[in-house]
């Protein structure tokens, strides 16, 4: 974790932005480059550039490329997979822009696989066309990679590698104003005229997640105590086929796998799946993965540990060898063969379809303030995200951003520009100390947490469970706000920039930021399921297993207050 903090002196110097982007997956690095040229860009990063969930990514990105395809069906897809959730004008905005983000991409130099020349495209679940682009098994790493080389030649983006804790608002205005954040040895507060917010998902909350270590909800988490309205929490998808071995990652072995013919299997070589859907494997993920979880307990064994198999045995061995050479290293790494024997596999966490509620130009309910790919709620993904949209997702909607200085310069009336002039950067000492016993209490937080999230908020859920782990989490808030730590920072002066005394402090103000996050973003998700009372997409309940016509409607939460939003309504709480 430290090593995401250097010495002050060896970062760039602070300053004030036109516009601050806080996450450096695929959503913040395309929309930093679509941004106009002349505007001073802050990348905010808490690890290098290249370690994001989007570089996990395995799958690809759907277009409609095919001229046997059509965005009718692109769209039709998207829609039943979303089951009753997607904004279809959302939908038809992300689909009818995918072929145009695919031909930058291409001039980019993104290197998609190809077919005797053109690019090439595969099937994966719940699709009706092989519309899928993809760069062997790792199309995530190709597509971060070219954009983070894109990123670092540009002389207006400054990459500041931090952890941001806070947006810093305007009382009066209700205007974001910027970002709180730790800097080397710094607490700083940077002002800028818009900020976006692009930190991706929250899996982290869960025990079993094919996330990475820093996807901890921290966008969600920061919006909501600003006050800014989030949409449909309850909707987590949850992979059906993450490697499962004691002591490895829960690594994603990617759908497409399936889509080119793998089997799942049970113990004895037989196809479940059919028990539970027509389309075996190739349903939908979150049928996929409650066939499993159903199948493990009707077979009386603990879901959380047990596991089914994934044959790629179906798969020609040249083609498994071209496509899919990452996961037969992951796989060979832990002893696994993928020619000779399957693979263990289970669900896991995997893709948050709710987050900040934005509209079509990304913007959220507060002035000032933008949020882009998986921790925006765009309506694109309904209640269970279509395979390869998400990608997408963040290239369409930040493309966005290329209007951003029509937006900046439609700033309400009064409002004055955040110039340089008006940021301080001398830095004031500031003494914030942490005992072994509130690193333990943190750790503990961290370790205990996600457990809990997994056993009462995870594949299946009730009431009983999801309501004991609410005061559950209530507790640990309570006791987290009374670490001294917490109480330090609680009292911190909006626009004062702080030289922390001890430069040891820094990585566990990035421990106390993100835990402190996943205990938020756990009991908004905890009380946004317990709120939806039937079965739907990404969210079962086993209490109410049926999906009710009278819930096909958007959950909304700001500031502790829930309601519901008919599904196609642009929000009232839209600045």
């Amino acid at each position: 974790m430290s090593s995401s903090f250097a010495a002050t002196s060896q970062l760039p110097p602070l300053q004030a932005f036109d516009v601050l982007i806080v996450g450096a997956g695929a959503a913040g690095l395309y929309t930093s480059l679509c941004l106009p040229k002349h505007l001073s860009i802050g990348l905010i990063t808490k690890e290098p550039i290249s370690l994001s969930a989007s570089d996990w990514a395995q799958g690809g990105i759907a277009a409609v490329i095919d001229p046997n395809d059509s965005s009718d069906l692109h769209i039709k897809d998207t829609l039943i997979a979303g089951a009753g959730l997607c904004d279809y004008d959302a939908v038809k905005f992300l689909v009818e822009r995918a072929p145009q983000c695919i031909r930058a991409l291409v001039e980019m130099g993104v290197g998609f696989d190809r077919h005797h020349g053109t690019l090439a495209l595969t099937l994966e679940a719940a699709h009706s066309r092989r519309r899928v682009l993809h760069a062997a098994d790792t199309t995530g790493r190709a597509l971060v990679s070219t954009l983070a080389e894109q990123v670092l030649i540009q002389k207006n983006i400054q990459v500041l590698q931090g952890f941001a804790l806070d947006l810093w608002m305007d009382k009066t205005t209700q205007r974001c104003l910027g970002i709180a954040l730790v800097y080397g040895t710094q607490i700083a507060w940077i002002r800028a005229e818009a900020v976006i917010l692009a930190t991706g998902g929250g899996g982290q909350v869960f025990a079993q997640t094919t996330n990475p270590e820093l996807s901890t909800g921290d966008g969600v988490a920061i919006a909501h105590r600003a006050g800014v309205a989030l949409r449909d929490l309850e909707f987590v998808q949850f992979h059906p086929t993450a490697l499962t071995k004691s002591g490895a990652p829960r690594f994603l072995i990617s759908e497409a796998v399936r889509g080119e013919g793998a089997h799942l299997v049970d113990d004895q070589g037989r196809r479940f799946a059919f028990d539970y859907h027509p389309d075996g494997e190739l349903a939908p993920r979150d049928v996929v993965s409650r066939a499993i979880f159903s199948y493990l307990q009707a077979t009386k064994v603990d879901p959380a540990t047990a596991h089914v198999w994934l044959d790629l045995r179906p798969i020609p061995a040249d083609k498994l060898q071209h496509r899919f050479p990452n996961i037969i290293q992951v796989c060979k790494r832990w002893g696994i063969d993928v020619f000779n024997e399957p693979i263990p596999v289970a669900p896991a966490a995997h893709y948050w379809m709710g987050g900040i509620t934005t509209d079509i130009a990304n913007r959220t309910s507060i002035s000032g303030l933008y949020a882009v790919g998986e921790t925006a709620s765009t309506g694109v993904q309904g209640a269970n995200r279509l395979a390869s949209n998400s990608l997408l997702e963040c290239l369409v909607f930040g493309a966005q951003f290329r209007e951003m200085e029509q937006r900046i310069g439609d700033r309400e009336q009064g409002e004055e520009g955040l110039s340089t002039s008006q940021q301080n950067f001398s830095p004031s000492p500031f003494a914030l100390l942490s005992t072994p016993s509130e690193i333990a209490a943190l750790e503990l937080f961290r370790r205990e947490l996600p457990r809990l999230m997994w056993q009462s908020a995870g594949i299946c859920r009730n009431q009983d469970q999801m309501k004991a782990a609410i005061a559950q989490v209530e507790t640990w808030q309570q006791e987290f706000a009374a670490l001294p730590i917490s109480r330090s920072l609680q009292a911190l002066n909006f626009g004062l920039t702080l030289e922390l005394t001890s430069p040891d402090i820094a990585p566990i103000l990035r421990l106390w930021g993100e835990t402190r996050n996943l205990l938020e973003v756990a009991i908004l998700m905890l009380k946004s399921a317990n709120f939806r009372t039937e079965s739907r997409g990404g969210h079962y309940r086993l209490d109410y297993p049926q999906t009710q016509p009278a819930w096909q409607v958007h959950t909304l939460v700001q500031a502790n207050h829930w309601w519901t939003e008919p599904v196609g309504t642009e929000s009232k709480t839209m600045s």
